[in-house]
């Protein structure tokens, strides 16, 4: 995600700088993903926009609202929904819910703002977690450097809703979810903090999700899992240290002594952001989807991968659902599109905020162009139905 189309490969540099040292996957996914249908298309941007910003650019969130209809959010910064009577018709709507401010004081926390984390228990009220870039090359005096990458700072930021998902506020609470421990101004020359959580989800009286850390002195590169019994809280999410949910990751322009607790334990086989997280309800096994780039441990091939989960914390082996040059992959070497952005939702889940499945689903993913060396903004949202049975 970007206020500008920009090119992923520092996810690969820094993973292989900073690989974490926690305990590896064990065995093969719990359960067989296989595609059961056709590639639809859900949205294509020339056919289906606003106006220029509505573009493809998170995996899809979707939630019920009060009065049993699907509310969406995976495009642009200029945030708006895709609103359907049931998820298999969702349709933009032009209003936006949430704009971008671009302000130049990154303690605002309002400079580029994504939704991408919703949950709700009566869908009126919305909680939702922001991913919030701030790019400080475009505001004066606030970066040593003029490239993008070597100014985006990023941290996960509470809003919420009291209309359904018409409108989203920043919460009047400590907003900040988590940040890295330290101020933009520091550590510039790389991409820092936390970005692309996945959707929450639900066990117990708890509500969880996963996002994705640049790494930093003391705490390592990789994907942390957080936790709640509050979502309308947002300084109430605490990451898991391999132990318990100790960890707190305040804001850094806040009062001293926001940042607590031993540094969250990254999990494997995560390379980078964690797509979605879906029960699914037969089994009870968690099925986590995802992008990856090819290496020589976890990921044969680039593509879009699948792991299972009891607890959340400890994942089997990756599986290979569908193989191809993702967002990660050097648009310079690839001919064709790309995927990126995956996620899976059951149009048929007995969940309001679609964190549990049946025995079929739709992987919801984005294909996007390229044009010499650089992602387009043409990018269609794109889903297939997958089929979903004990492993044998």
């Amino acid at each position: 995600m970007s206020g500008n189309v920009h090119p992923w490969g520092w996810i690969v540099v820094w993973a292989l700088l900073a690989t974490p040292a926690v305990a590896e996957p064990a065995g093969a996914p719990a359960l067989k993903l296989t595609f059961a249908g056709e590639t639809e298309l859900v949205f294509n941007p020339k056919r289906d926009r606003c106006d220029g910003h509505d573009v493809p650019d998170a995996p899809l969130r979707a939630y019920r609202d009060a009065e049993g209809k699907t509310v969406a959010f995976g495009l642009h910064f200029v945030n708006r929904a895709l609103r359907g009577d049931t998820l298999d018709r969702i349709k933009i709507d032009c209003n936006v819910v949430l704009n971008s401010k671009h302000l130049a004081d990154p303690a605002a926390y309002d400079d580029y703002n994504w939704i991408t984390a919703t949950w709700t228990n009566d869908g009126k009220s919305v909680d939702a977690i922001i991913h919030h870039e701030y790019h400080g090359n475009e505001h004066e005096g606030r970066c040593a450097f003029k490239e993008m990458m070597k100014c985006w700072y990023n941290t996960l930021v509470g809003y919420r809703s009291t209309d359904g998902g018409a409108n989203f506020l920043r919460s009047a609470r400590a907003p900040v979810v988590a940040a890295a421990a330290f101020t933009q101004d520091k550590q510039q020359g790389r991409h820092r903090g936390f970005f692309n959580p996945s959707n929450i989800v639900a066990m117990g009286n708890h509500r969880y999700f996963m996002a994705s850390n640049t790494g930093w002195d003391g705490q390592g590169f990789g994907v942390c899992l957080f936790r709640t019994q509050d979502t309308s809280d947002p300084s109430s999410w605490r990451a898991w240290d391999g132990k318990d949910f100790s960890r707190r990751y305040g804001d850094p322009y806040g009062p001293a002594g926001t940042n607590t607790g031993k540094p969250c334990q990254p999990i494997l086989p995560f390379q980078a952001p964690v797509g979605s997280v879906t029960r699914h309800a037969a089994s009870g096994n968690w099925i986590a989807v995802y992008q990856a780039w090819k290496d020589d441990k976890y990921h044969p091939l680039a593509g879009l991968y699948y792991a299972t989960s009891r607890n959340l914390t400890d994942w089997t082996m990756p599986r290979l659902l569908l193989a191809g040059a993702t967002n990660y992959d050097d648009p310079c070497k690839i001919s064709g599109p790309l995927m990126g952005y995956p996620s899976m939702l059951d149009p048929q889940s007995k969940s309001r905020n679609y964190d549990e499945t049946g025995d079929s689903a739709q992987l919801y993913y984005v294909s996007l162009e390229t044009k010499g060396c650089s992602i387009t903004s043409n990018r269609d949202l794109l889903r297939r139905r997958v089929a979903i049975a004990p492993a044998k």
